[in-house]
């Protein structure tokens, strides 16, 4: 059956043994890869789409690799045929570019017969991607949030200002808006992990205040998913 096989598609044994080994690899460590990334992600940017992309980018890059195979003419083909695909989604995550980027050079080194070497490199980058993941490095100390207090005359209350620095391990006013007789202040504060879990008590004691309204407490822009 074998033999039937290889004489339709006229490729030798060991070119086809040789690209089936390398699709499989390939496949395997892309698959691989997607879990750690699934696993290590804590972003809101996270798509379950994405997971796919991982797993499928590796063994198509091993066969493009194999349809090429040092032919310079096809190789240019190939690159100009590619230029028509045009990628709109942007990239939410940076950690995202980095894991496409390690999809892709599995596929290129499968698909250039270097499996030991993929295989060593992608078992290496992966213990390195845990291990930052379990120490939670570059994670901040400090968490940053908008506090918007609005409320009517009189100005704003001595204590609100007192619960803020009870609460908060620094703070600082960005603005300060007062219209006919309603005021709005919106402060910058900044909490240790500690205190993340006192932002309810903090919100009650200035929502006590006789002349506060509401009040609203936010994740700064650059910290909400794009």
């Amino acid at each position: 059956m074998i033999e039937y096989l290889l004489e339709v598609v006229a490729m030798p044994r060991g070119l086809t043994l040789s690209l089936i080994t390398s699709l499989v690899v390939a496949l395997l460590l892309s698959l691989s890869i997607a879990l750690i990334y699934r696993r290590t992600h804590l972003s809101m940017s996270y798509e379950p789409t994405f997971l796919s992309t991982i797993v499928l980018i590796a063994p198509i890059v091993a066969l493009v690799m194999f349809f090429i195979r040092g032919d310079l003419v096809l190789s240019l083909g190939l690159i100009g045929s590619l230029s028509i695909i045009r990628f709109r989604t942007p990239i939410k995550d940076t950690r995202d570019m980095i894991y496409l980027f390690w999809v892709i050079v599995v596929g290129l080194g499968c698909g250039t017969e270097n499996w030991l070497m993929t295989i060593v490199a992608t078992v290496f980058i992966a213990i390195v991607a845990s291990a930052l993941f379990l120490l939670e490095f570059g994670s901040p100390k400090y968490t940053d949030f908008l506090l918007v207090v609005t409320g009517h005359n009189p100005s704003h209350p001595q204590e609100t200002k007192d619960a803020v620095l009870r609460h908060t391990i620094g703070s600082r006013i960005r603005s300060h808006e007062v219209k006919e007789d309603l005021w709005e202040i919106v402060y910058e504060l900044r909490f240790d992990k500690q205190q993340l879990s006192e932002t309810d008590q903090l919100i009650k004691e200035i929502k006590s205040a006789s002349s506060v309204e509401k009040v609203s407490l936010l994740a700064p822009q650059m910290a909400l998913p794009l």
